[in-house]
């Protein structure tokens, strides 16, 4: 079942005036239920933009482009997806239990259903004893995981995520690669995930899609799927097995060349 289809996509801003930029040129992807798409490119390549057409959250300049079978608009009215971005984008009055619950609020979940998913979140998250903290209390890697948290409360069908690890240290960081991929497995999630890191893309993903640098367009997608549709895999195992190295190496060739 294709979640994500794309064809033949470009994106432009200012068009026709002396500041245009093309950001990404033909973009042909098809992403299908249950993959974990890593989108990995060097810095303005496009792949923080290709979420947000993928989000509606800017139209696109020219090709086809649709999730769910939907216009990207009608699917983000519809709640199709959960997004997490690099700005964790929390409201500064509300505590972090009242961000995670906000789109709970939207969905009309009883005050109840939303204070224990809200919980079970903030514990998933590692930020249980901050409940009642607002954002200003938080560092940055905090509200980062809250915004996650946000993004995952309501197991929505595809999660669009910008280098959302970013902030985090490396255990914490590696905790919630863990715990995404538990997630993704329980709910079925489908992803699409922006990264800087290519272990980390290799890690999480069923494919790393490598993109050129701008105007952005595919240059290479690597196959890596290191659990082979094992979802109980050992994670340790898996970041110590040659074959997760193999891949390192692959996507850094496919990204700088040989």
């Amino acid at each position: 079942m294709e979640v994500v289809s794309i064809s033949n996509l470009s994106k432009i801003f200012n068009t026709g005036k002396d500041n245009e930029v093309e950001a990404l040129r033909e973009i042909d992807l098809t992403v299908t239920k249950g993959e974990f798409i890593a989108l990995i490119g060097p810095s303005g390549c496009g792949k923080s933009t290709m979420l947000r057409l993928i989000g509606g959250l800017i139209p696109i300049t020219s090709g086809e482009l649709s999730v769910n079978g939907k216009t990207p608009t009608k699917a983000r009215e519809e709640r199709d997806y959960g997004m997490a971005f690099q700005s964790a984008g929390l409201l500064e009055w509300r505590t972090a239990r009242k961000n995670i619950e906000l789109p709970l609020e939207l969905m009309g979940w009883s005050k109840a259903e939303r204070i224990k998913r809200a919980n079970e979140m903030l514990e998933l998250v590692q930020l249980g004893e901050f409940a009642r903290s607002r954002p200003a209390e938080l560092s940055g890697g905090m509200q980062q995981r809250v915004a996650i948290g946000r993004a995952l409360s309501f197991n929505p069908a595809l999660l669009l995520m910008d280098e959302p690890f970013g902030a985090l240290d490396e255990m914490t960081r590696e905790h919630m690669q863990d715990q995404l991929l538990d997630i993704c497995h329980k709910t079925e999630s489908t992803v699409i995930f922006v990264t800087h890191s290519i272990p980390e893309a290799v890690f999480l993903s069923t494919r790393v899609v490598v993109m050129s640098p701008r105007p952005g367009q595919i240059s290479s997608i690597v196959e890596t799927n290191l659990r082979a549709g094992d979802n109980t895999a050992d994670n340790t195992k898996i970041r110590n097995d040659e074959r997760f190295y193999k891949k390192v190496t692959e996507v850094r060739e496919a990204l700088y060349g040989k």
